[in-house]
């Protein structure tokens, strides 16, 4: 779905450019925050922001491509006052730009675009392109957690899991039935579609 435009986007991501990281050489002054956490694909920052209000003692990045998107998401941490998160407006395919090997102790994707037709397979986050560049940026020990609402885009990750160089550390397929919901932050998305009785699916992998 396209996102809606937002009205005076440019000057509202303007007003919180303080929490925009531009280029990569913008990165060097995050050094000492590094390992940190990634989302990628953050939508409105519901997500990202309440982790990084949860856990003030962790750093957190964000990149979402669509800027009417991540505008809502800028707006919210700079309202809530969160210091301990920073955006990226870029595609996934630029995030080694920005980090290097061990700069990422975790990545989550959370209810990427499922790209249903089969011609879009390579547009999808969990593609084994993708999976390979994740690896680029994580550190050894490093973790990736993904959730979605969609069966196909879960089946597919589980085939392009099992060609890669990963390996399964826990897998639900009813997230929210299972002992991890006590400890599960949900995103926008996720508590509309949970709310509907929707399952949600869950996989937490490492490389190995």
């Amino acid at each position: 779905m396209r996102a809606r435009k937002k009205k005076n986007c440019d000057k509202r991501v303007e007003a919180c450019s303080s929490l925009l990281i531009n280029s990569p050489e913008e990165m060097i002054s995050y050094t000492d925050k590094l390992p940190a956490t990634l989302e990628i694909g953050c939508g409105k920052g519901s997500f990202i922001c309440t982790l990084a209000k949860n856990n003030p003692d962790r750093f957190y990045f964000a990149a979402e491509l669509i800027t009417d998107v991540l505008v809502t998401a800028l707006e919210r941490a700079v309202e809530e006052g969160i210091e301990n998160v920073r955006f990226l407006n870029i595609n996934a395919v630029r995030l080694p730009e920005f980090f290097k090997k061990g700069d990422i102790s975790k990545i989550h994707l959370n209810f990427s675009d499922p790209w249903p037709k089969s011609r879009h397979a390579k547009r999808r986050l969990t593609y084994h392109t993708f999976l390979d560049l994740y690896k680029n940026i994580l550190s050894d020990d490093g973790v990736i957690e993904i959730k979605t609402d969609n069966d196909g885009l879960f089946e597919f990750t589980l085939e392009e899991l099992a060609l890669s160089d990963m390996k399964i550390l826990r897998i639900e397929r009813d997230l929210h039935k299972s002992d991890l919901a006590e400890g599960n932050v949900m995103t926008e998305y996720e508590k509309n579609f949970s709310e509907k009785g929707v399952p949600i699916k869950y996989v937490k992998v490492a490389y190995k």
